[in-house]
C-alpha cells in the first residue's frame, strides 16, 4: 500500500505545489488505485506520477471547494479515451452529482464507461470490496467536508509449511483448508488444527485522509490508531485565529490531533502559498515537539505503508 501526493498546496496552484489530490495505490491490485480529491491539474500530475487513468476506479471528494474539485471534469473526460477503463465510482458530499452532471451536460461529453456518483453522509460507505472498508466522518470547515478512514481487512496468518512437511502434511487442498481456518484430518487419522498450523493473523492497515478542517473531535476519532494520518496544515504556529476564521488548522494543531489519536505517522499538507519549502520544513520541525513522526508532504512524495506484523505457525505435533 502506497500513498502518492499529487498536490500539496492550498487555495491555488503554484509553480512548486499543485492543489490537493492524493493517490492511494492498493496492495496486490495490478496498479489499481483510488484518488482523494481532484484539484485543478490533477490529470497532469497523474501523468507525471506515471499513474494510468484506466487503473483508477474510485474517487473520494472531501468537499466542494474548487482547489479540491476543479480537476474532476477534465479527469473524467480524459479517462474515456483510455482503453480498458471500467466503471468509475465517485463519492462525496451532497452537490457532487449536480456539479459533475452539469459539467458533462454543458460540454456535451459522452463517456465510454459507466460512472457512478454517490452523495454520502457520515458513516460507513458501501464499497463491494471485501478487502477494504471506508468510513466518512464530517469535519468542520466553511462548507460540508468529510474525512475518510480506510481500513484494510485483517491479513490471514502464514502457514508453517516446514512444520507441516515434517509432520507429513503434503501441499495441496489441505493447505488451503488450514489457511481458511478449517481443521483437517490426515489419511492416518491424525488431526491438524488450523490454530496450530497457521500463525496469528495481522490487523489491516489504516489510512486516514482528512479534508480541510478546524481541530475537532471527529478528526481525532477518524485518525485513531491510524498507520498514517494525512492532515491539512494551512498555517504555521501563531496563526490559530486566522486558521479558525477560514476553517483550517495550523501544523501544531495537526500534530496535536495525531498525538491524541495515537496515530503512527503524520503527513501534513495543504500549505498556504505564503510559505516556501524551507519555511514548510521549519513548520514540520516545530510540530515534532508534539508529534515526533511528522513530515511535510511535497508534490510526488511517495509514502509506503508497511503491513502490520503477524506471527508464525505454532510448532505442535498433530493429534493422533
Amino acid at each position: 500500500m502506497k500513498l502518492i501526493f499529487l498536490g500539496t498546496g492550498a487555495g491555488r496552484p503554484t509553480l512548486r505545489r499543485n492543489v490537493t489530490s492524493i493517490a492511494l495505490l492498493l496492495p496486490q491490485a495490478g496498479g489499481r488505485f483510488w484518488l482523494f480529491d481532484a484539484g485543478e491539474g490533477t490529470q497532469h500530475q497523474l501523468q507525471r506520477a506515471k499513474l494510468k487513468l484506466s487503473r483508477l476506479d474510485r474517487i473520494f471528494i472531501t468537499h466542494l471547494h474548487g482547489d479540491h474539485l476543479y480537476g474532476l471534469p477534465g479527469l473524467i473526460s480524459s479517462r474515456t479515451f483510455h482503453e480498458g477503463s471500467g466503471k468509475l465510482r465517485l463519492y462525496g458530499p451532497p452537490g457532487l452529482r449536480g456539479f459533475v452532471e452539469c459539467a458533462l451536460t454543458q460540454s456535451e461529453l459522452h463517456l465510454d464507461y459507466e460512472l457512478e456518483i454517490h452523495e454520502i453522509e457520515p458513516g460507513p460507505i458501501a464499497l463491494d470490496d471485501e478487502r477494504f472498508a471506508v468510513e466518512a466522518g464530517e469535519l468542520q470547515h466553511r462548507v460540508r467536508v468529510f474525512g475518510y478512514r480506510v481500513t484494510e481487512a485483517p491479513r490471514p496468518g502464514s502457514l508453517n509449511s516446514a512444520w507441516l512437511a515434517e509432520n507429513g502434511v503434503e501441499p495441496g487442498p489441505l493447505y488451503g483448508k488450514l489457511k481458511r481456518g478449517e481443521d483437517v484430518e490426515l489419511p492416518d487419522g491424525r488431526k491438524v488444527l488450523a490454530s496450530e498450523a497457521v500463525g496469528p493473523g495481522a490487523e489491516g492497515r489504516i489510512v486516514t485522509i482528512l479534508g480541510d478542517t478546524r481541530p475537532c473531535e471527529e478528526a481525532v476519532r477518524l485518525a485513531k490508531n491510524a498507520d498514517l494520518l494525512v492532515h491539512e496544515a494551512t498555517f504555521g504556529a501563531g496563526m490559530e485565529e486566522k486558521a479558525a476564521s477560514y476553517g483550517h488548522s495550523t501544523v501544531l494543531q495537526a500534530a496535536e490531533t495525531a498525538s491524541r489519536a495515537r496515530a503512527r505517522r503524520l503527513a501534513v499538507t495543504h500549505f498556504s502559498a505564503r510559505y516556501d519549502d524551507e519555511a514548510i520544513d521549519r513548520l514540520a520541525a516545530d510540530g515534532r515537539a508534539i508529534f515526533p513522526d511528522i513530515l511535510a508532504a511535497a508534490d510526488f512524495l511517495e509514502l509506503e505503508i508497511p503491513p502490520r506484523p503477524g506471527g508464525e505457525g505454532r510448532r505442535k505435533a498433530p493429534k493422533s
